[in-house]
């Protein structure tokens, strides 16, 4: 379009310079071809006199409006000054006197049409140049100058008039196509405005994918070594604790058959907690629900527990049990176990109760005990022992966009409640 519209340029440009040349070689030789309508031989050097002095006169306006050349791939457009005005008037004589003196000379004339607007400042200044120019039209187009009688000047009269509608409407007309090219001309402007700042946008979100990438690769870093360090507590450290209580009971009692008891315990746990570590460092859900489904395996653990603590432990599911999603499965059981061991540490309890509920789109694990409790308050998220306490388990729940809630005041126990989206086992 860019292309199409500067060649249209180029070409109203060579128009406007050589187009009066052409028009009054062309009126010159319709002319002499008719010049029995010049009576006498004074008339003929008037109109030769008069074509040199057009001649002359286009020779000087080139030299002065085409200097210095037009920009390479626009169009040289001149701008409406006094000197163009009397340009166009003195154009304007020459012309009028050469169709007085032959009508064909209007062809000449009609040149007055086209550069107005380029040569006489002002609107209104430049309109009373085109009713001079249908003027000088409606003479040639009635008979030629000056009419001879009525019905040649009603005709110049009526010449007159439709000249002048003629070029009001394509004035007006040309006048619209400008305001469009204007119109189409602020919009690329601001399209490439608009291309522009996208492209900053686009530069800008890069940058900022980039950043972000390397902000994911680090929290994801993170996050891998919090669940190691989670998983090592639940599995590693848990089983630790259970092997060295074992085996203080070896070491303290005198009974062959209770020691030997508790020594195949330590290495039961032993086992089971070198099995649960590399499960943990490959990702994997805990052994425990390789065989079972989540409710079985938080049975066996609260079982489990409660033989290895000697304590009362109770296990309660309510609703419709589903199978869960792998993830959501392995977050509560880890969080039920360091709820237990935390008990079994910590809370001086009697006995502790474990309840797992199906509400529609939530489960719900509640564990409870009758121990000393405390104030949430004034503990830490993180266990004083090194361990992952209240904090790890809460991230846990965090994780899968579930949450935990601590209840718990000293002298009446201690209520943990963790609450995650029911994700249903892919099949």
């Amino acid at each position: 379009m860019a292309a199409k519209d500067t060649q249209l340029d180029q070409r109203w440009d060579q128009f406007h310079r050589w187009g009066p040349y052409g028009m009054l070689a062309i009126a010159t030789l319709i002319a002499a071809a008719t010049q029995e309508l010049m009576a006498g031989p004074g008339r003929r050097y008037a109109a030769a006199a008069l074509v040199g002095a057009a001649l002359i006169l286009h020779l000087y306006w080139d030299h002065r409006a085409h200097t210095p050349a037009a920009p390479a791939g626009g169009r040289r457009r001149r701008v409406p000054s006094r000197a163009g005005t009397v340009f166009y008037a003195v154009r304007w004589a020459i012309a009028f006197a050469l169709t007085w003196l032959n009508p064909f000379f209007a062809l000449y004339a009609v040149t007055g049409y086209f550069d107005a607007d380029e040569l006489i400042p002002g609107r209104r200044r430049h309109r009373i140049g085109l009713f001079a120019t249908s003027l000088t039209l409606a003479g040639s187009q009635s008979g030629g100058m000056p009419p001879k009688n009525a019905s040649q000047w009603g005709v110049f009269f009526g010449m007159l008039v439709v000249n002048n509608v003629l070029w009001m409407v394509v004035g007006h007309l040309t006048h619209q196509e400008e305001e469009r090219s204007r119109a189409r001309a602020d919009t690329i402007v601001e399209l490439e405005r608009t291309n522009t700042a996208l492209q900053q946008a686009l530069d800008e979100n890069a940058a900022l994918h980039a950043q972000l990438l390397v902000q994911a690769r680090e929290a994801g870093v993170a996050d891998e070594r919090r669940r190691l360090a989670a998983e090592i507590h639940d599995t590693l450290a848990q089983g630790l604790t259970g092997i060295i209580a074992q085996l203080q009971v070896v070491v303290n009692t005198p009974d062959a058959d209770l020691a030997r008891a508790h020594a195949v315990r330590a290495m039961d746990l032993a086992r089971h907690s070198l099995g649960e570590a590399r499960r943990s460092v490959h990702n994997l859900a805990p052994a425990a629900l390789d065989r079972d489904d989540l409710p079985e395996a938080l049975k066996k653990t609260v079982a489990a527990w409660g033989e290895r603590t000697g304590l009362r432990a109770e296990f309660t599911v309510t609703g419709t049990a589903e199978p869960l999603h792998d993830e959501v499965s392995a977050t509560l059981l880890r969080i039920a176990e360091e709820a237990l061991a935390n008990t079994a540490r910590h809370a001086g309890a009697t006995r502790a109760g474990v309840t797992l509920s199906f509400m529609g789109d939530e489960v719900v694990l509640d564990i409870r005990d009758d121990g000393r409790g405390f104030d949430p308050l004034t503990v830490p998220e993180h266990s004083d022992t090194g361990g992952f306490g209240l904090g790890g388990m809460r991230a846990r729940a965090e994780r899968i966009a579930g949450s935990l809630t601590v209840e718990s005041e000293p002298g009446y126990g201690t209520a943990l409640s963790a609450r995650v989206p029911l994700v249903r086992h892919d099949r």
